[in-house]
């Protein structure tokens, strides 16, 4: 999952538009830009549900993960880039200028459930994670969980309030070493491969059981590959650079990045689920942590024992205080926006204060009720972020002018299908 982390990336461009189709150096940073901040704490918790349903399922998936990531993320920056006000349009404007402010509002209000719920997630990440290799690596008894939840939330606070320029620096610093431990560590579980999983493979499966376990990895796969936060400032930066070459360019980065993305995060995941058995990754989803902790208690090695949890503590971690601005922004806007309706306005100083305090609250009492991580991917994070990342965007296809060429297209129709599965998740918690 993309971490909201752009600010070393993007800054309004004043000059001309370049009009050469030659690749060069800002490409390239951005193909790294998408590729390290589409990694995140979300890749830990991908083998596990992909991986628990067996070889048959975790091979669609794996077919799945690049079309059903570049023609989405694709999708949205053309969206974007179709803004005819000006080339420092973001998501919201363009939203605004095609469907009006309510549906801006509207879009605004998405962003933030999409973000928040991602940030509960990784508060109950992060105590599970903590609590597990206190008890299992450093053999001592963890603290009531309320306690370490509290500790933990309020040590993060702590950094927030050393301000988003910082958090955004330290984030910036953490993608590659995080993004070059995990392969090292997919390396590292290569002489743990086993015939468990391929095993089970020539037994085959029941379709039901089969169709079953995709649509509950599919929200995971969305979730786990998503970066839909830095897609408009993306946009905005190509639209600034490229002008009208602006959709062809975006379209080799994109493909650019997201081949590197899904072959790393694939080949982690391939390499955990080798690993393992599928009874081991039902047991992981069982005790509600990440893939890493699993296998950090699984091998006694000590390099995975100890290497593993640290891993995933600092991708957590990074992926909560990016996420922690993207919330904490959305909330705040929600908040202007309603007393602004109302002719009424809140001091900066008091608005930061609730925010701060309905964050913690917030994070809190989900990391100590400790509901299960994939089960709020499945049915809050996948679905809110297949509203906007696979279909408004289709739906602007049909409806926007500037958008009707890109119509008629096969890709738009599997874009369509994949958001109404990932959103059809939601169907399940009350089926179950």
């Amino acid at each position: 999952m993309t971490d909201v982390n752009t600010t070393t990336l993007t800054g309004a461009q004043t000059a001309a538009p370049v009009h050469s189709k030659a690749w060069n150096r800002q490409d390239t940073t951005w193909v790294l830009g998408l590729y390290g901040t589409a990694i995140g704490a979300g890749t830990l918790f991908l083998p596990i549900n992909a991986g628990v349903g067996g070889f048959w399922p975790l091979l669609v998936l794996a077919l799945l993960a690049f079309p059903m990531t570049f023609f989405a993320h694709r999708g949205l920056t053309r969206f974007v880039l179709s803004g005819k006000r000006g080339a420092s349009e973001d998501i919201t404007e363009v939203v605004e200028e095609h469907f009006g402010v309510g549906a801006g509002k509207l879009i605004t209000l998405l962003y933030f459930f999409a973000i928040f719920p991602i940030l509960l997630v990784y508060s109950v990440a992060l105590t599970n994670t903590l609590g597990s290799f206190m008890e299992h690596q450093l053999h001592i008894t963890p603290p009531p969980r309320a306690v370490l939840a509290l500790l933990l939330i309020c040590g993060l606070m702590i950094v927030v309030r050393s301000g988003q320029g910082i958090i955004v620096k330290v984030m910036s610093l953490l993608v590659y070493p995080f993004v070059a431990a995990l392969l090292l560590l997919a390396l590292s579980l290569i002489p743990n491969w086993n015939g468990a999983f391929f095993a089970q493979a020539s037994e085959g499966m029941p379709l039901d059981l089969f169709f079953k376990t995709l649509w509950l990895a599919i929200p995971v796969m969305v979730f786990s590959f998503n970066h839909s936060p830095i897609i408009s400032a993306f946009a905005v930066d190509q639209k600034h650079r490229y002008g009208e070459q602006a959709d062809a360019k975006s379209g080799k980065i994109l493909a650019s990045a997201h081949v590197m993305m899904v072959l790393t995060v694939m080949f982690f995941c391939f390499s955990c689920v080798l690993a393992l058995s599928p009874a081991d990754l039902a047991a992981a989803k069982q005790q509600n942590i990440s893939i890493l902790s699993y296998l950090a208690n699984h091998f006694q090695t000590p390099v995975i024992a100890f290497v593993a949890p640290l891993i995933a503590l600092v991708a957590i971690t990074k992926s909560f205080l990016g996420h922690y601005i993207g919330a904490s922004e959305g909330f705040q806007g929600l908040i202007v926006k309603s007393l602004r309706g109302r002719g009424k306005q809140l001091p900066a100083k008091r608005l930061e204060q609730l925010t701060a305090l309905f964050m913690v609250l917030a994070c809190w009492v989900v990391a100590t009720l400790n509901p299960s991580i994939l089960g709020m991917i499945e049915n809050l994070g996948g679905p809110i972020i297949a509203c906007l990342l696979f279909l408004m965007p289709m739906y602007a296809v049909h409806k926007v002018p500037s958008l009707r060429k890109y119509s008629g297209k096969l890709s738009n129709v599997f874009v369509v299908l994949i958001g109404l599965i990932t959103l059809s998740a939601i169907l399940y918690s009350f089926l179950a």
